[in-house]
């Protein structure tokens, strides 16, 4: 156990994208590559400064010895990066700035002890320690997780690409991607299209690779042909699963005019009750992309009523609970969900004239 002074541990902070985060004097490696990105809010960041000024006890934190006189943060690092900026003058607190305490408060601050645990081991050893250390607190993401697993060259290029705030993959993709780069949601969702959900299989194959352009220009290809394939954006287009859309269908021809009368007409339609659905329906033609509106009871307690229980196919009768409502008029003909188009079936004839 070492007790460490702020202004040791902030000396020399740097936050490069492409290099790292390093504070100590160039020694501590704030940011290893199994570590997660930033991803403390303002209210816990602000916690953390005004523990610090208080001069209350932080818990301790891990550092890992990586080369000789040189660390790793193993555990620490929202703390230790919350510390970093805000001496730094990356934000305020109660609208004052480190700079702008009074030089004794600056003093006390920069004077605190923080409890430094240090550890020694292997990469193996290193990553379980970090795992069982990780176990409280914010909770590790599973790509967090894999991150710190498969690091290497290729997770560092990867990261650089679909990891940080504003990073390529978010400014191209954000109107078509769910979640958050820095928890490695964008990583996440790209690997799973390019290798059909098998995400631990892909980073195992590339862990040694000296860059992720592959899953780059993958991510680009995607963006590009959703966007020529439908070029009339709509907030029901984020978040499909657009990878697995293009692995299928980037080789097929559509008239972007046709789809776009299509959507249109079924963006209207109030059967349809799944809206994002309707872009997988004009790739794949399948109706139950769509959620249609299912007859009510009331309707199909109409109908039974006025066949009087028999099926009108079979002739046949039939309780009520043995039967299903089923379109007259089906509706990719245009048959709405309505009481004058409903009819009901027994399950067997329903099942026939579905499978037709």
């Amino acid at each position: 156990m070492h007790e460490i002074a702020v202004r040791d541990l902030t000396e020399g902070y740097a936050d490069n994208q492409e290099e790292g985060v390093f504070g100590y004097g160039g020694r501590l490696n704030i940011r290893p590559p199994y570590q997660r990105e930033f991803i403390y809010k303002p209210k816990q960041r602000d916690a953390v400064i005004d523990t610090v000024q208080k001069n209350f006890p932080l818990n301790v934190m891990y550092w890992v010895g990586s080369d000789i006189n040189a660390f790793e943060v193993l555990d620490g690092q929202q703390r230790t990066v919350s510390i970093c900026q805000y001496v730094n003058g990356d934000f305020s607190v109660n609208n004052i700035y480190f700079r702008g305490l009074p030089k004794d408060k600056q003093e006390k601050f920069l004077n605190y002890k923080l409890m430094i645990y240090f550890c020694e081991g292997t990469d193996s050893e290193k990553l379980d320690w970090f795992n069982v250390i990780n176990t409280a607190g914010e909770k590790l993401t599973e790509q967090e997780a894999r991150n710190a697993i498969y690091t290497g060259p290729w997770l560092a290029d990867a990261k650089l690409k679909f990891s940080k705030s504003n990073c390529a993959a978010y400014l191209l993709g954000k109107d078509y991607v769910n979640g958050s780069p820095i928890r490695q949601e964008y990583l996440e969702t790209v690997i799973d299209w390019i290798n059909d959900g098998k995400i631990e299989e892909y980073m195992a194959k590339h862990q040694h690779d000296q860059n992720a352009n592959e899953l780059w220009l993958y991510f680009q290809a995607v963006i590009q042909w959703v966007k020529a394939t439908f070029p009339n954006y709509r907030k029901e287009m984020k978040g499909l699963r657009w990878g697995g859309f293009y692995n299928r269908f980037k080789d097929k021809f559509y008239d972007t005019a046709t789809l776009e009368t299509q959507i249109a007409t079924l963006m209207a339609d109030d059967d349809v009750t799944k809206k994002s659905g309707i872009y997988e329906y004009v790739l794949t033609n399948e109706e139950r992309h769509l959620n249609l509106r299912a007859f009510s009871d009331t309707m199909k307690r109409s109908a039974y009523e006025r066949q009087g229980g028999n099926c009108p196919k079979c002739g046949k009768h039939f309780a009520f609970g043995a039967m299903e409502g089923d379109h007259i008029t089906p509706w990719h003909e245009g048959g709405k969900t309505t009481p004058e188009n409903c009819q009901m079936l027994c399950k067997d004839c329903n099942r026939r004239k579905a499978g037709k």
